[in-house]
């Protein structure tokens, strides 16, 4: 069964209605990074950074996966699909995608403040004041924050260098380390590049270039797949 890894940002979470954390202005809705997206922040005030997230996990849980979240899940039936994803939501489990990996965390689960592999699933929309982890901490987001390292890595360039068809959905390949995975994979590997600035992409010639958004480009996926 061919191998099939596809990469995925906030494009294709968009047209489930969540919007990017970054604006046209550089804030993430109304706030500068640093102060809800860093360690430092949450030393310096945990309530605006426990607000921010609590904001966006009831946005996540109120969303519904689009039709590109559910064709790759429909996808798994013919090849070996994995999933590798900048997002924090939770939306390619809830299509039937079954082998995620989430690059940055999951916003749905909450996370011990002094040992970051203590993690809990959490129940509704909120980590309250005072909900605290077995060793005492009080619970933070499930989120790797900027200046954090990407503890995931290393298995997603593991799988890029394993794929045999490489694909990246909705991301501007301007986060790193991420940004890098598309040059982990191995010399005959396909690679496709889905995004409705395509063209625009500083990717290597080889590239297969699809200019449409994600809900249209998985069915083109879908047919060069099965050439």
């Amino acid at each position: 069964m061919k191998k099939v890894v596809v990469f995925t940002g906030a494009g294709i979470s968009v047209e489930s209605g969540l919007p990017t954390f970054r604006g046209s202005d550089g804030l993430w809705e109304g706030h500068r990074v640093e102060d809800v997206a860093t360690p430092e922040a949450w030393l310096k005030d945990p309530e605006l950074v426990q607000a921010f997230y609590n904001k966006r996990r009831a946005d996540c849980l109120s969303a519904r996966p689009n039709h590109a979240h559910l064709k790759l899940a429909e996808l798994e039936k013919d090849y070996d699909i994995h999933i590798i994803t900048q997002n924090i939501d939770d939306l390619h489990e809830r299509a039937g995608s079954s082998k995620v990996l989430h690059l940055h965390g999951q916003i749905t689960k909450s996370q011990s403040s002094i040992n970051p592999s203590l993690v809990y699933d959490i129940e509704g929309a909120e980590i309250k004041r005072g909900e605290q982890c077995e060793l005492g901490s009080q619970l933070r987001p499930h989120v790797v924050w900027f200046g954090e390292a990407v503890p995931n890595m290393e298995q997603a360039y593991k799988l890029a260098r394993e794929a045999e068809v490489f694909v990246t959905i909705g991301t501007s390949l301007q986060v790193y380390p991420a940004a890098n995975l598309i040059f982990e994979t191995k010399p005959n590997c396909k690679l496709i590049l889905i995004d409705p600035n395509a063209e625009n992409y500083n990717v290597p010639p080889v590239v297969h270039k699809i200019s449409e958004k994600a809900s249209v480009g998985v069915d083109y996926l879908a047919e060069l797949l099965a050439k």
